[in-house]
């Protein structure tokens, strides 16, 4: 059976305070202080602003070296998707990043694509070349578009050496359904919150704004069970950000499967 560690996506927010950091701790600590309760962490801001090296480099030492890394692509490599800078893009991306491989604490590279990456030729073609770049580090994929869901995708994703990241998030028309799908050595598991009414048409920290009851997670612990089973490690990761709810949410999980 994997080792199942559990974190959450980003950990930098303001609202956290009082709620998860002492009040009037400041923002250069709150690493430091999330290292001392979880193992391992998912970089958000990575998907914004490529990571510098010597930024990857103070993260790993405010760490503790306690704590492994996932880092999420850059937008310009799943959402605003331009082939003739990609080059330069995924250059800049993994000088930055490297700190963490020559460590051995880079747990995956997170590809997060958007509804609207259709399952098409262009798009197949894309996603096999952009794994194939990043070998050979880890590479998992998360889709938002159902029409993925597909043997043959599951096929290539392990050809390609990639994890398939499952998801729970709304029960929407064409979002991803809470299967569990393993095509790699390690599994992921992404909590997104089940806030329909809000998903579309709102910021990020409205659209997470959800807080998973007991009952909710414990139907879940079945399959992270099953998925530990059939893996070396297992990352689980709650997005539900607003409010410091994904702190709630994985203190839970940790509990509910110890």
């Amino acid at each position: 059976m994997s080792k199942i560690m559990i974190g959450t996506s980003g950990f930098s927010y303001d609202d956290w305070r009082g709620a998860f950091y002492p009040q009037d701790m400041n923002k250069k600590d709150f690493l430091e202080f999330y290292a001392l309760h979880f193992k391992i962490l998912e970089l958000n801001f990575s998907y914004y602003r490529i990571p510098e090296a010597d930024q990857s480099r103070q993260m790993i030492a405010k760490s503790g070296e306690n704590l492994e890394f996932v880092v999420k692509a850059f937008c310009q490599m799943t959402h605003e998707i331009s082939e003739s800078s990609l080059t330069d893009v995924l250059s800049l991306f993994m000088d930055g990043i490297n700190p963490f491989i020559e460590a051995g604490r880079l747990g995956t590279i997170l590809l997060q694509f958007p509804q609207s990456f259709h399952y098409v030729p262009e798009n197949r073609i894309y996603l096999n070349s952009l794994i194939e770049s990043l070998s050979p580090c880890p590479v998992s994929v998360e889709f938002r578009q159902k029409e993925w869901l597909k043997d043959s995708v599951y096929k290539t994703l392990e050809e390609l050496g990639a994890g398939f990241v499952c998801v729970d998030e709304p029960p929407l028309p064409s979002l991803i359904p809470p299967i569990i799908i393993n095509t790699s050595n390690w599994g992921y598991i992404r909590f997104h919150g089940r806030n329909s009414r809000d998903w579309y048409g709102t910021d990020s920290r409205t659209r997470y704004d959800y807080l998973y009851s007991e009952e909710e997670l414990k139907d879940w612990v079945p399959k992270i069970r099953k998925l530990a089973e059939k893996t070396e490690k297992l990352f689980v990761f709650f997005n539900n950000h607003a409010k410091a709810q994904a702190i709630t949410n994985a203190k839970m999980l940790i509990n509910l499967l110890s």
